[in-house]
């Protein structure tokens, strides 16, 4: 949501100033998730087209122009850039400024060689790269998740430092695209944030174009002749080793940008990892100054800022007193396969409920037509419900889109008895791929059933739900 707009049509004489140190149009549509699903999706094709061979299909990639492929992305991003200054700088009611900006007092911003006085605020400051403190990484040089997007040559070799959902989506890229990639995270698990049986599939499925190592802690880097070299070490045993590369993309995830803001100046407080502390209305600690997207620190989503900037515009400007809930929020990692969730995971909702409280439903997409049809082997749908309720309390999809097959569960969270009633009673098209997720919501387990199930699932053949009816 743009919350200059509504702002100025409520208020026709009021004066905004929008102060941006980069380019218009936020981190999701100049270097974070357009430019970046804009590069997915042709490696999307590359992994689809390989698979046709599976169907008897006889496909053959002879090339990839990747100077075309990059040139596509920055066409498209830098068209949408212009068309948000255009209006930025057109508009009588806004002030542009193409500036860093900080505080020197309470409601008071110093923006360029300008003073600005304002007793009502935004600080929609995003986030930036978390550089880990590995030795002599700044000497020999490193590309953050934005520099992959300047990238003129496909790099030979790339290791990757960090095991999470950017590491994942540009190593899938760069390996789609021809690069011989090595991820290298210290997590147990890769993919820590998603449920463990979503990162075994992606591990298993990802780890035929690339090597993932996991539980890995990078020590050192240095040059190795005309390539750069890392030492590591084995979290469990300590083994060390050397993993070389042309290129070291550094994927640790995103933390808080409010150092160039000085927000205690302003009586702002932060917490102790540097996001701005705001209360479940969005205000910070400072009234009338209100904060939202990566500013918080809560969800780094495009999607949680679009929601929080709805919010902040009902307390703030409309004068209502509108909490925030974060109980459905929804993500995707957009690899191939892609994996999905929402709410709780497992582990959460156990502790939460006790284990007799929870029940699991679970359903394979091979164990529909279409999902046979698409030889979708492995992946799957997981809803996590409440067991005296019945109350979608999260799911956990991995497999062919997943992304948009999460959107059902993530509606279904937002009905009045937040149930998968309506959906169960539901008329489903057969035989379409939604299948999948209405049958997990009918196949439902204890917790213990499932995971006992879930172990024996190839010897005992107990997860198979054949169709009767294959259309």
């Amino acid at each position: 949501m743009n919350l200059v707009d509504p702002m100025i049509s409520e208020n026709p004489g009021m004066k905004i100033a929008v102060i941006d140190k980069d380019e218009p149009g936020g981190i999701c549509l100049t270097r974070g998730c357009i430019p970046s699903k804009i590069l997915l999706y042709p490696a999307e094709l590359v992994r689809l087209t390989e698979k046709a061979r599976e169907f008897g299909i006889a496909t053959e990639i002879r090339s990839i122009d990747f100077a075309q492929v990059m040139g596509r992305m920055r066409a498209l991003i830098g068209a949408d850039i212009e068309s948000i200054r255009r209006g930025l700088s057109s508009s009588e009611n806004i002030d542009y400024f193409h500036e860093t900006a900080e505080f020197v007092a309470p409601y008071t911003l110093k923006v360029g060689a300008d003073t600005i006085k304002s007793k009502l605020i935004f600080l929609c400051t995003g986030s930036q790269t978390i550089v880990p403190p590995v030795k002599g990484l700044a000497e020999v040089g490193y590309l953050a998740s934005d520099d992959v997007l300047k990238l003129e040559k496909l790099p030979g070799s790339v290791v990757v430092i960090g095991g999470g959902y950017i590491a994942a989506e540009l190593g899938h890229f760069l390996a789609a695209m021809g690069s011989k990639v090595t991820i290298v995270g210290r997590n147990p698990q890769f993919l820590p944030e998603e449920e463990p049986e979503v990162s075994e599939v992606l591990l298993k499925d990802l780890g035929k174009h690339m090597t993932i190592m996991t539980n890995i802690e990078v020590k050192e880097a240095r040059r190795s002749g005309s390539k750069r070299l890392i030492r590591a070490e084995d979290r469990k045993t300590g083994s060390a080793k050397e993993i070389e590369a042309e290129q070291i993309l550094v994927a640790t995830g995103r933390g808080p940008t409010s150092g160039i803001l000085h927000p205690e100046k302003a009586g702002i407080k932060t917490d102790g990892r540097g996001w701005i502390m705001v209360d479940e209305y969005l205000e910070t600690s400072q009234p009338g100054v209100w904060a939202m997207g990566d500013a918080d620190g809560r969800f780094l989503f495009k999607h949680v800022a679009n929601y929080e900037s709805e919010i902040v515009y009902y307390n703030a400007v409309l004068k209502r007193r509108v909490k925030v809930d974060y109980h459905a929020v929804p993500h995707a990692v957009f690899t191939y396969p892609e994996a999905a969730g929402v709410g709780m995971k497992e582990a959460e909702a156990v502790e939460k409920f006790g284990r007799e409280g929870v029940i699991i439903g679970f359903y394979k997409y091979e164990n529909t037509a279409k999902g046979e049809a698409m030889s979708a082997k492995d992946y799957f749908v997981k809803v996590i419900m409440e067991r005296e309720t019945e109350k979608i309390v999260g799911a956990h999809i991995a497999g062919p889109y997943a992304s948009v097959l999460i959107q059902e569960l993530v509606n279904a969270m937002y009905t009045g008895d937040q149930g998968p009633g309506d959906m169960r009673r539901s008329m489903y098209t057969h035989p379409a791929l939604n299948e999948v997720v209405q049958r997990a919501l009918t196949s439902v387990y204890s917790v213990d059933d499932y995971h006992r199930m879930a172990t024996h699932a190839h010897e005992h053949n107990q997860l198979r739900h054949r169709d009767e009816d294959v259309g």
